[in-house]
């Protein structure tokens, strides 16, 4: 793991999220993107080296709606960049860790990602995320 590449934050509401965040972090989101086969729409800030990721659910399906429904808005994963994430996915396999994806998927801003079950992790959802290059 080479860095936190990103906070994910649950949000009901993406402009009234988007207007809190511009004035918290003083800047505006860099990018929207809506992620079809996970059903949100995600707006994305830098702050230094730091990245929010606000995510929405699209329709009820979302794993955003159900996390939404269950615990209300707030924090739902914190991910993690690496340099090879199937050779990461293999290595926290042979730990023990429960991965809730078998293959890496195509994520937003330009990531593969793959996330560990919250009971091997302390209850948190942690994602890794490989920026998508021309090798992968």
């Amino acid at each position: 793991m080479t860095k936190i590449e990103h906070i994910g934050i649950a949000v009901k509401n993406l402009e009234i999220s988007e207007l809190v965040f511009s004035k918290i972090l003083n800047t505006a989101p860099y990018k929207r993107e809506e992620v079809m086969s996970e059903h949100v729409t995600t707006s994305f800030f830098q702050s230094g080296p730091n990245k929010i990721e606000l995510l929405m659910a699209t329709d009820e399906s979302s794993a955003i709606h159900k996390f939404l429904e269950k615990k209300g808005e707030g924090i739902h994963h914190i991910a993690f960049a690496v340099n090879d994430i199937h050779a990461e996915m293999e290595r926290l396999r042979s730990e023990g860790f429960v991965l809730i994806n078998e293959v890496p998927k195509k994520g937003a801003d330009n990531k593969l990602v793959c996330f560990l079950h919250p009971k091997g992790t302390n209850g948190v959802l942690v994602e890794l995320c490989q920026e998508i290059t021309s090798n992968v």
